[in-house]
Parts: C-alpha cells; sequence; structure tokens
C-alpha cells in the first residue's frame, strides 16, 4: 500500500508505515518518503511499541498544509502498540492474547484492544487534529466495518469501556481488576462520532474479503463450476465450521453437481492446551477431513490471505480424499493432532500444506471445496 501510493502521489510525502517481519518492501521497491518498519505479529514486541510512539508523534507533527493518510490493514493492532498511560505493556498484550486463546471474536477483542489504548479507537486521528485525516483501508474482518480494522487507530469508537469490562466478565479474564484503572476512568474513553477532532475526516474501504471471493468465483465459473457462495463473514468454530461443510459437500456430490463451495471470514479457535502448532485454516480443514472420512471426489483449499496462518510459514492448507490414508501411513492420527492443536504436523508430513511467503495484504480467510460428482 505504502509503495502504491509513493508512485500514485505527485507531491511530496513523508511518513512511517509499519509491517509485520519480512513483510516489507521487497528489492526494488520504493516507499520515497515513506519509512517502512517491522514489528510482531499476531502478539506486539518492543517493535510495536516502538512503532507506536512514532505514529503518535508523526501525527502530531502536522503543520496546517499536510493531510494524514492513514493506509491501514488487518494486522495492525497488533503491530503498533501504546497502551493507555499508566496501563503496563505486558498486561495489555497479555489481556488481548487471553481473549485470542479463549476464542473471542475479533470484533470483542478490538473492542478491549481500544479500550486500552493511546492509539487506537481514533486516537490516532485526535494526535493529528486539527490536520484532515484520509483513511484507505482493506478489511480483515468479518462484517467490514472500518472502525474495527485494526482497532479503529483513525475512526470514532461506537463501542464503550462497559462494552470492553463485559467482554472481559464474560471470558472470565483473571485480571480484569488490574485494568479498572483504566476501564472505570472517564477521561480515558474512546472518542466519539460527535466528537470535532474527526470533523472533516473521510475514510473508505478499498477492498474486502468479497474483493477476493468474487474474483474467486470468476475463475472457477469460468472452469464450468457452479458456485454456491457461503458469505464473507463467516465467524465460527474452526473445527464445527469444517464439519458443518463436510456434510453440505457430501450432499451435493450425492445430487451429482460440480460445484464450488466458497466462503470468507475468520473462523475461531479455542486453545484447550499449548504447545502446538497449526492455525484456524488447519483445525477448519482438520474438522472437514474428519467429517468427509475419505468421501470421494471432494477436495478443499483454507488459507489466510496474507500468507500466514497462526503463527507458522504457511498460509494454510489442502484436502484431498487420501488424506487420512497419507497420514495412516506415517502412523499419524489426524483426530489426535487436531485435539492437540497440532495440526500444522501432519499437513508437513502429508505434504499438503500451501505455502505463498508473505502477500502483503490481508482480506481474511478464503475458503474452496470442490464437489466432483
Amino acid at each position: 500500500m505504502a509503495a502504491s501510493f509513493a508512485s500514485q502521489w505527485d507531491a511530496p510525502v513523508r511518513g512511517l508505515v509499519v509491517t509485520r517481519y519480512e513483510h516489507g518492501l521487497k528489492q526494488g521497491e520504493d516507499a520515497r518518503g515513506i519509512k517502512v518498519i517491522e514489528a510482531g505479529h499476531p502478539s506486539p514486541d518492543t517493535a510495536s511499541l516502538d512503532a507506536g510512539a512514532k505514529l503518535l508523534g508523526l501525527a502530531r507533527s502536522l503543520d496546517a498544509s499536510e493531510t494524514l493518510f492513514c493506509l491501514i490493514s488487518g494486522g495492525g493492532s497488533a503491530l503498533a502498540a501504546a497502551p493507555w498511560p499508566g496501563l503496563d505493556f505486558g498486561r495489555k498484550r497479555d489481556t488481548a492474547n487471553f481473549l485470542l486463546r479463549a476464542g473471542a471474536d475479533i470484533r470483542d477483542i478490538n473492542c478491549v484492544r481500544k479500550h486500552l489504548s493511546g492509539l487506537k479507537g481514533g486516537r490516532l486521528a485526535v494526535a493529528a487534529h486539527p490536520s484532515p485525516v484520509r483513511t484507505l483501508a482493506i478489511s480483515d474482518v468479518p462484517g467490514d466495518n472500518i472502525a474495527d480494522i485494526a482497532s479503529g487507530p483513525t475512526l470514532p469508537d461506537c463501542t464503550t469501556q462497559g462494552d470492553a469490562l463485559g467482554i472481559l466478565e464474560r471470558y472470565a479474564y483473571p485480571g480484569i481488576e488490574s485494568l479498572q484503572t483504566v476501564l472505570l476512568n472517564p477521561a480515558a474513553e474512546t472518542p466519539k462520532p460527535n466528537d470535532p477532532a474527526f470533523a472533516g475526516d473521510y475514510a473508505e474501504l478499498i477492498a474486502t474479503a468479497a474483493t477476493a471471493l468474487d474474483a474467486a468465483a470468476a475463475y472457477l465459473q469460468e472452469r464450468g463450476y457452479a458456485v454456491l457462495y457461503l458469505g464473507d463473514d463467516l465467524d465460527a468454530e474452526a473445527e464445527a465450521l469444517g464439519r458443518e461443510h463436510a456434510e453440505l459437500a457430501k450432499a451435493r456430490v450425492l445430487a451429482r453437481e460440480r460445484l464450488a463451495i466458497l466462503s470468507g471470514g475468520e473462523t475461531r479457535v479455542v486453545l484447550s492446551k499449548s504447545g502446538g502448532r497449526g492455525g484456524r485454516n488447519l483445525e477448519y480443514l482438520s474438522g472437514l477431513a474428519l467429517g468427509l472420512d475419505a468421501y470421494p471426489g471432494i477436495s478443499a483449499l483454507a488459507a489466510d490471505t496474507d500468507g500466514v496462518d497462526g503463527h507458522g510459514d504457511h498460509a494454510g492448507g489442502f484436502v484431498l480424499p487420501d488424506l487420512l490414508e497419507r497420514g495412516a501411513s506415517q502412523g499419524l492420527s489426524l483426530a489426535q493432532c487436531l485435539e492437540d492443536h497440532d495440526s500444522y504436523r501432519y499437513f508437513d508430513a502429508v505434504d499438503l500444506l500451501l505455502r505463498t511467503g508473505p502477500t502483503r495484504t490481508n482480506v481474511n480467510d478464503l475458503r474452496v471445496i470442490l464437489c466432483e460428482p
């Protein structure tokens, strides 16, 4: 986004963009006066903390002749961190990580993040005021609410401190008392839509999950598949959704339909134990494969469009009818790997991981099931 902006902007430009490690500029690319730095994702680190301070410093440095353009994509919640004054960075990070492990909806996680941050929930735009802010965003959140992307650093926040406390209580977060100095402090409430700091600002979605799914649908239709589109905002538990889609696919094969089933969104994983390796797309595919139980004529792909599923070196993986047979020949049980949240080990062993490398964009997950009667 930074390189594209720099190539189109015909006036002087200065700025800063933060992305995840190894996702920066390619050799030969130029962002002109926009500095590109890298930081931690999906969990923030000290580089994220430094990035947050620099972004706020940049916003505060604008003069009357300058406009702040914000190029926002999924992942920004972790990549740039700035805890509310007095809040420990480790506590803020642990809170978000707890909610992630508990399987919380990304919108709930970002609500809490906004209310513990000095950067998110519109506070970056407030820092730039009175200079105008123009936000161009690529959505990775189900529903495409632009204020949820990267926890909305330049958009007013319609959620409240009470909402954030309610989410923490619902998931029984054990450190809730340590956050009450922020969440019960009226001065720490996020700026709302009627705040004059947002007057004259502009925000636009420039790509969403539907962008990718529409392209996939057109590609498949050209190759003779009918397309069943389940939506771009599916956010159920990953394994359960995979098993549900297995039943749907089997019924369509029985009906002798040559069909592609497409869906997007962000599934959830509830971690019951640690130590394994995988990601939500591999957990979805594991549920799908176990539900299919080697059913003939069905294959599938599930991947994160940014090229990284969870913490691994993979974007996702594939399911083929012989997947369970491949694993059994190596003494592996997919059901056991799934129970251990160690699906990466299984898909790696059967050579069905998808590795794309960094795509440097993010419109959430893409899932395709092909049914061949």
